[in-house]
């Protein structure tokens, strides 16, 4: 395929340098976006009287042609070109000649390819939220489902204060809530027109920039044709609300994994998520969060590798910046990829409730409540905390929980223990008194579920 910028150069370029200089491997998923932006671009030409209206139809209806024909599969994407900006411009040239020629007049690819990622991360985005709000469902089906299941809550990986399971699962759902509104942000942003900008100074054309912009879905036009060109930020930011997106994926399932563990046994995935060992034939691993787990990393890398590129480039458009997709697409295929797997992994899982609330009770988790109980019995607090303690103590020797320490061995500490202790200190009235607003009662986690429903059926 000849080279839209041949004229300058009297030799070939190197084979080397051809496909080391080439982005099609890359770039071409954005045929759509490319084609669209031709499209507006053609139709405001004409109504600017640059091209005429017979042209622009002509050009209009070509492409059209070349979109229908690269998604039915008609027409295959020429690995050999340089981009999909020129095999598009060179298709639509090849099938109504020259006239297809006058489509990038008051134009340049550094504004093609600037509106064509910003269209095609808008889109791509946008699927993600769908993904995001699709898991906020299913964290909302767990948590009804789990509501009055008690699970020690924990500090430092100890066990610290009883709470309810939902109450723990809707930490994350409010985690994915913000990632929500983090895109949207980004893409709000974003939603800048750059084309019209041409190379970096604009054109000397009368071109209608909030035409094109108004065709494309974008809020308005850049401001200053060299930023439009040259600026990233846009990348930089939606790599980095993808980058929490993933950091909050890998800690939900670094907390399965410890679930899922023998010595936990919270919780057990479905066979469908789960792979077994070559040797160890009793292994049941949770390889899919592991993995969920291991590509955080992954897009932590796309958007150190983008800040990188961007540190030390002048004004306005410089090469490095075609590196920016390669790292951006990566980011959101990796996210869609593990948000896919995850959502049915979770909305599969089986809770071990038995287990959870065995494991609240030999935590000693209500020793607080214990406590509390001779504290409100007039009791004072260092004298109640030691005597808490030492039932602690005993306890442990013993292998025996609060609740099941006979009411003469209270006594036998402390005379202000009654039989309305065993009301006070069960683990569903420590949990129960958390009344405070966004705590783990009841009624605050009920009220949690339906804010988390309310933003899944928002779109």
């Amino acid at each position: 395929m000849q080279k839209m910028w041949a004229g300058r150069s009297e030799s070939a370029t190197d084979k080397i340098a051809d496909d080391f200089n080439s982005s099609i491997a890359v770039d071409q998923r954005m045929f759509r976006e490319d084609i669209r932006g031709s499209m507006a671009h053609a139709a405001m030409l004409a109504a600017q009287g640059i091209i005429s209206q017979e042209d622009a139809d002509s050009i209009i209806d070509g492409l059209g042609g070349i979109l229908q024909d690269l998604e039915s599969g008609a027409l295959k994407i020429d690995p050999a070109a340089e981009d999909i900006h020129m095999f598009v411009e060179q298709i639509l040239t090849d099938r109504i000649g020259d006239t297809g020629k006058r489509v990038h007049t008051a134009r340049s690819r550094n504004d093609q390819v600037a509106v064509d990622v910003r269209m095609y991360l808008r889109r791509e985005s946008h699927e993600i939220t769908v993904k995001l709000r699709k898991l906020l469902g299913v964290i909302a089906e767990q948590a009804e489902k789990n509501v009055d299941t008690i699970v020690p809550g924990y500090t430092h990986l100890q066990r610290a204060q009883p709470i309810r399971f939902a109450h723990h699962l809707l930490a994350y759902a409010m985690m994915f809530a913000r990632d929500i509104d983090r895109i949207g942000d980004a893409v709000k942003r974003m939603n800048e027109s750059p084309l019209g900008a041409c190379a970096l100074a604009g054109t000397t054309y009368p071109t209608d920039r909030g035409m094109v912009a108004k065709a494309l879905g974008f809020d308005g036009v850049s401001r200053n044709s060299i930023d439009a060109v040259s600026d990233r930020d846009f990348c930089i930011e939606l790599l980095s609300a993808y980058a929490t997106v993933m950091m909050h994926l890998s800690r939900f399932s670094e907390e399965i994994i410890l679930w899922t563990s023998w010595e936990f046994r919270f919780m057990e995935l479905d066979d469908a998520y789960t792979t077994g060992s070559s040797i160890m034939p009793q292994k049941k691993n949770s390889d899919m969060a592991e993995l969920v787990r291991g590509k955080t990393a992954r897009v932590y890398g796309d958007l150190v590798a983008m800040l990188t590129i961007m540190k030390g480039l002048p004004l306005a458009y410089n090469k490095d910046l075609q590196e920016d997709k390669e790292m951006i697409f990566d980011a959101l295929d990796t996210v869609k990829m593990c948000l896919d797997v995850f959502t049915p992994m979770l909305e599969t899982a089986r809770v071990n409730c038995d287990r959870m609330y065995r494991a609240a009770q030999e935590g000693f988790i209500n020793a607080t409540d214990v406590a509390d109980y001779l504290v409100k019995k007039g009791v004072p607090f260092r004298t109640a905390y030691k005597i808490t303690g030492q039932l602690v103590a005993q306890c442990i020797r013993e292998g025996l929980v609060l609740e099941e320490v006979p009411i003469e061995t209270y006594r036998a500490m402390h005379e202000a223990f009654d039989e309305d202790l065993y009301e006070e200190i069960s683990l569903e009235a420590c949990v129960e008194k958390r009344t405070s607003e966004g705590g783990t009662g009841r009624a605050s986690v009920l009220e949690q579920i339906q804010y988390i429903k309310t933003l899944e059926e928002e779109q």
